[in-house]
């Protein structure tokens, strides 16, 4: 996708989530190195973007759980997101930052959805980075554990 394409298709995210902003809060704002500087997402341009689902276990919870939601490369590469990395930051303040490869290389997923529920700011949401650590050996490491940010509220590209 061209960054023009991308640009567009923000737009139209945009636009749409703009149609809404009476009825819902942003869930989401990225700012840093995007195309149009700061972006604030709702949950209806969230859920407007592809949906992918993945069965992974967690350090955190008990058992496989299925995750509903977004790959991030996806909503990068709709922003024109440039830059090595993303900081990740959190509503409790947690911060981490994420090399921008891990979005490239594995299908991290941002989760609105667990087990078919809507995930809530009481139990990880509204929004989890959720890593395949179960198709992948080298993402079953304390490293990558540190990147799944619950609660997540924002995105700065570096």
């Amino acid at each position: 996708m061209t960054r023009q394409t991308g640009a567009t298709v923000a737009a139209l995210i945009l636009v749409g989530a703009a149609a809404v902003a009476e009825q819902q809060d942003p869930l989401l704002q990225v700012t840093g190195r995007i195309d149009g500087g700061t972006v604030s997402l709702d949950r209806t341009a969230l859920e407007a973007l592809p949906v992918t689902t993945l069965e992974t276990t967690t350090v955190v919870t008990d058992g496989t759980h299925r995750f509903t939601g977004f790959l991030m490369r996806d909503l990068l590469d709709r922003l024109g997101a440039g830059g090595d990395h993303v900081s990740a930051l959190a509503l409790n303040d947690y911060a981490v930052e994420i090399p921008m490869a891990d979005f490239y290389d594995y299908d991290v997923v941002v989760a609105y959805r667990m087990d078919g529920k809507a995930l809530h700011r009481a139990d990880k949401g509204p929004l989890w980075i959720v890593y395949p650590r179960d198709d992948h050996a080298v993402l079953q490491d304390i490293r990558y554990d540190y990147r799944w940010v619950w609660q997540l509220y924002q995105l700065d590209v570096r």
